[in-house]
C-alpha cells in the first residue's frame, strides 16, 4: 500500500482492520518528510516522539478490540501559529525562536484526543503577516511542490507544502485573510475555514477578530472529518459559537439539487488573469450540471482592504511593538514597514472602519438571503514565483490586497473553502472559493463533496511526489 497516496479515512480502516499498523503508517510518514524536507522545507520543528507515542497507543487500541478514535493513528501536522504543549511556537519569527508553548491549544487537544499523531509545526510567514510568500526570516523559504520554482502561498505555507507532496493527509493552519484559502488554491488542496468562532482560538490570537483555525486536506472528507473533530465550543474564546456543531460528515453525501448560487468573478473590484476566469467559470457550470442554480452577480462588495489592514495590522503591531522599536532588524523588512505607523491611528479613524466593517457585514448576510452559496476564483492569479511578495500580474497591490477575494470573508466571519478546479497551461493548480451564509458549513461541504466526485483531481500528483519511495 503507498501510503502517501491514501485519504485520511483510508489510513484509519487500514489501521483498525489491520492491513497496516499504526506504527508502520507513523514510520512510513516520518521517513517520507524526512526525505522531501530538503526539497520542501515545509517544517520548523519535527516531533516525532508524538507522532511515535500516538501511533503504539493506537496499535494497543486495535489489539485490545476497542473502538477507534476519530483520528486514530492518522499522521497531523500543525501551523506554527497553533500552540502544541512542550513544544516551539515561534510564530515564524526570530524574536520568538526558542518560544515554548505551554499547554495544547483546543484542536490541538482534541486531535490528540482523537489519537491523531502530531508529526511536527509546519512553517509561516511572521505571524502569518504575508499572503503570496511561503518564506520567513526564521526558516527561510518554503517551495511548492508543483514547481520548486513557486511559492506554496501564506501564510500556511509548510502545512499546503507537505500536503500536496503528500507527507500527511491533511493538516492544521490558521486562515486569517485567506491563509488557508491562499495555500490551498495553489497547491492543489481543499482548504476550509468555517464559521468565525467555530473552532476556538486559545491563547487568544494577535488578530483576534480575523483570525480562525481551519484544515488543509487532499479530500473534502478528510477536511469533513478534521473539521467535526476541533470544532466545538470552549470558554476560552469569547468568541466560540455555542450551538451545537452540524454534522460535516454527513453533510458530504446531502444532495446539492436546487442550491441557489451566486458566481462573481470580481466581487466588484477584482482583477484575476484570463485563464483563472476561464478555468473558474468552467467549473462553475459543473454546478449547473449538478442540478444547482447559477445567477452572475458582478458586484457583491466594495474592496473592504483598508478596513482589513487596519484590523490585522493594528493586531500585530501592538504584539510587535517593543520588537519594532527595539530589534526591528530581526523583523521581516515587509512586515516592519507595513507596520510603521499603524499604531498611531486616531480612535476616530479606527472606529470609522469598525462601523464600516459592521456594514460590510450586513450586507454580505442580505446576500445569502438570496442565494446558499457565493462562488469566486480564490485568487486572481494560479502562481506566485519564489520570493515575491506580490505576483508580478498585480504590482500597484501590496502583500495582501493581490488576494481580492479573501480577506472579505475573514471581515464577515463567514464559512469559507478553496476546492482545486483546473489546471494553468503551465500544470500549476488553480482553485474555486466556495462561500456561505453564517453558521452554513454543510452547504460549502455538500457542494465541494459533490463537486470532488463530478470532477475528481486527488488522483494528479505534484512533482514532489517523485521524492516519494515506492
Amino acid at each position: 500500500m503507498n501510503i502517501a497516496k491514501m485519504s485520511a479515512l483510508e489510513i484509519r480502516a487500514a489501521i483498525g482492520n489491520k492491513q497496516l499498523s499504526a506504527v508502520e503508517v507513523m514510520s512510513d510518514t516520518l521517513e517520507r518528510m524526512t526525505a522531501l524536507e530538503p526539497a520542501l522545507n515545509a517544517f520548523v520543528t519535527a516531533t516525532p516522539e508524538l507522532a511515535m507515542e500516538a501511533a503504539k497507543a493506537a496499535d494497543k487500541v486495535v489489539m485490545a478490540g476497542e473502538p477507534l478514535g476519530r483520528l486514530q493513528g492518522i499522521p497531523l501536522s500543525v501551523k506554527d501559529l497553533i500552540h502544541v504543549g512542550g513544544v516551539r511556537t515561534t510564530f515564524g519569527s526570530r524574536t520568538r525562536a526558542t518560544h515554548i508553548a505551554e499547554a495544547d491549544a483546543p484542536s490541538v487537544e482534541r486531535v490528540r484526543a482523537a489519537g491523531a499523531g502530531i508529526i511536527g509545526k509546519t512553517t509561516t510567514t511572521e505571524f502569518g503577516s504575508k499572503a503570496g510568500s511561503g518564506d520567513s526570516p526564521l526558516t527561510g523559504i518554503t517551495y511548492n511542490p508543483w514547481n520548486l520554482a513557486k511559492s506554496p502561498g501564506g501564510s500556511s505555507a509548510g502545512a499546503a507544502a507537505s500536503v500536496a507532496a503528500g507527507v500527511t493527509p491533511f493538516a492544521l493552519g490558521t486562515d486569517g485573510g485567506g491563509s488557508v484559502r491562499i495555500p490551498s488554491s495553489l497547491c492543489g488542496l481543499f482548504g476550509i475555514k468555517a464559521q468565525f468562532g467555530r473552532v476556538p482560538v486559545f491563547p487568544t490570537s494577535a488578530t483576534p477578530t480575523l483570525a480562525h483555525v481551519g484544515v488543509l486536506s487532499r479530500t473534502v472528507r478528510d477536511a469533513a472529518l478534521l473539521l467535526q473533530t476541533v470544532s466545538g465550543y470552549d470558554g476560552r474564546d469569547p468568541a466560540s459559537v455555542s450551538e451545537r456543531t452540524p454534522d460535516f460528515i454527513a453533510a458530504c453525501d446531502m444532495p446539492v439539487q436546487g442550491l441557489r448560487i451566486a458566481w462573481s468573478p470580481t466581487l466588484g473590484y477584482a482583477k484575476p488573469t484570463a485563464e483563472v476566469r476561464m478555468i473558474t467559470e468552467t467549473a462553475v457550470r459543473r454546478f449547473e450540471d449538478l442540478g444547482c442554480s447559477i445567477e452572475l452577480v458582478e458586484n457583491v462588495i466594495d474592496d473592504p482592504i483598508d478596513l482589513w489592514m487596519a484590523d490585522f495590522y493594528a493586531g500585530i503591531g501592538v504584539t510587535l511593538k517593543d520588537d519594532l522599536q527595539h530589534r526591528r532588524d530581526l523583523l521581516d523588512p515587509a512586515l516592519a514597514e507595513v507596520l510603521q505607523g499603524r499604531l498611531h491611528e486616531s480612535v476616530d479613524a479606527y472606529y470609522t472602519k469598525v462601523f464600516s466593517r459592521y456594514r460590510l457585514r450586513e450586507k454580505v448576510r442580505q446576500l445569502f438571503q438570496r442565494y446558499d452559496l457565493l462562488l469566486t476564483p480564490t485568487l486572481p492569479v494560479s502562481s506566485v514565483d519564489v520570493g515575491m511578495n506580490v505576483p508580478r500580474e498585480l504590482p500597484d497591490r501590496n502583500m495582501v490586497s493581490w488576494s481580492y477575494y479573501t480577506y472579505p470573508f475573514n471581515l464577515t466571519g463567514n464559512p469559507a473553502a478553496s476546492i482545486p478546479c483546473g489546471f494553468d497551461a503551465n500544470g500549476m493548480p488553480v482553485g474555486l472559493q466556495i462561500v456561505a451564509g453564517f453558521n452554513r458549513e454543510a452547504d460549502i461541504l455538500r457542494a465541494a463533496a459533490s463537486f470532488e466526485v463530478s470532477s475528481p483531481w486527488v488522483d494528479t500528483y505534484p512533482i514532489g511526489r517523485s521524492l516519494i519511495k515506492k
